[in-house]
């Protein structure tokens, strides 16, 4: 877990006092942040950028969230953040998410233009299936993020940065923790067979891990735990040389995995990607070696705050790269700090 001398509440007021003094700026020269808006100019952001100068009211600003994301434990707190975003800077906020759907995604970024959005962030697990509408809308002259999933392709979709973890780099972490736990071979399931950051995962274990990553399809296994339960008890009777899983989803390690080796009856090492309390419960007690930790609530907050100053004062932060929320690690030396944080809903 990466540290921080800031807690929550304070680090989004920082926020919010960094974004008011740049509208300050953009009051201080209402034709120079005009220009400073520059490729994402569009008349709206014009208007904004006026509307914040003169100390209006900022809920004429729209900014849209559209993920792929299924409202669970990991997405309710990014929408959460995108929130308390909106809130501290007084915008309006749209977030919608598609449950994996991804026609259902790329029709509801297509809609953005009309929907009157004046920023937007999508994730991108699918990049194909949202490159034509991210284009659509970043050439209407609106700024766009990708935010969760997209680091390596956030520029193909016309966004000006990603906010959140290299998934390929997360895997490498998790392959040389792995390799500090001492065992030899890793199951990799994968519960999203078109996601490609799981993919990328599973890739990076592979290329820091000493033994052998095994990927498994258990596509759909966050929709049916039991199923999925049963499925990997199944590979595990099936390799008696598995003695690790890497978990991809904090429900999948918790509530799938878990069972599935006590169901074999196997000691096994289990690591997973995302938080949920369960999963944290199961670090507490010593039956989940580490949660990676991307820290979702900040991918929604920073992406509010990012579109946010593009449309008031042209910003494009991230200096053409993608800024990164992760990997950080929990582990039982330090779960006890994050449980009180995700009680909170901030994590």
């Amino acid at each position: 877990m990466r540290g921080s001398n800031l807690s929550t509440k304070k680090f989004a007021v920082l926020i919010s006092a960094v974004a008011l003094t740049l509208a300050g700026c953009a009051a201080g020269g209402g034709e120079a942040a005009s220009d400073a808006g520059g490729d994402s100019g569009s008349t709206e952001s014009t208007e904004s950028t006026e509307a914040a100068a003169s100390g209006g009211d900022n809920s004429d600003i729209k900014i849209c969230v559209y993920t792929h994301g299924d409202g669970g434990t990991f997405w309710s707190v990014a929408q959460a953040g995108a929130e308390k975003a909106a809130e501290d800077l007084g915008v309006t906020l749209d977030y919608q998410g598609s449950v994996n759907d991804a026609a259902l995604q790329a029709s509801t970024i297509e809609a953005a233009v009309a929907a009157g959005c004046s920023g937007v962030a999508a994730s991108a697990p699918d990049p194909g299936a949202i490159e034509t509408a991210m284009q659509q809308v970043a050439d209407a002259g609106i700024p766009t993020v990708t935010m969760n999933s997209g680091s390596q392709v956030f520029k193909d979709l016309g966004a000006f940065t990603h906010v959140g973890q290299d998934e390929i780099v997360a895997g490498q972490q998790a392959g040389l923790r792995f390799n500090d736990l001492g065992v030899s071979k890793i199951l990799c399931p994968i519960q999203e067979a078109g996601n490609s950051g799981l993919q990328e995962r599973c890739d990076g274990a592979r290329e820091t891990f000493n033994g052998t990553v095994e990927d498994f399809n258990l596509d759909g296994g966050l929709q049916d735990l039991a199923a999925a339960s049963t499925k990997l008890e199944a590979a595990l009777a099936a390799d008696a040389d598995i003695d690790a899983v890497f978990a991809l989803n904090a429900d999948i390690a918790a509530k799938a995995a878990l069972p599935a080796a006590d169901a074999v009856g196997r000691d096994l090492v289990i690591g997973t990607v995302d938080l949920s309390e369960d999963a944290l419960n199961e670090i507490a007690a010593g039956n989940i070696a580490f949660a990676i930790d991307q820290q979702q609530y900040a991918q929604g907050y920073l992406s509010v705050v990012l579109l946010y100053l593009n449309v008031i004062n042209g910003h494009e932060l991230g200096g053409g790269l993608p800024m990164y929320t992760g990997p950080g690690f929990v582990t039982p030396d330090n779960v006890g700090v994050v449980q009180e944080l995700v009680n909170a809903g901030t994590r």
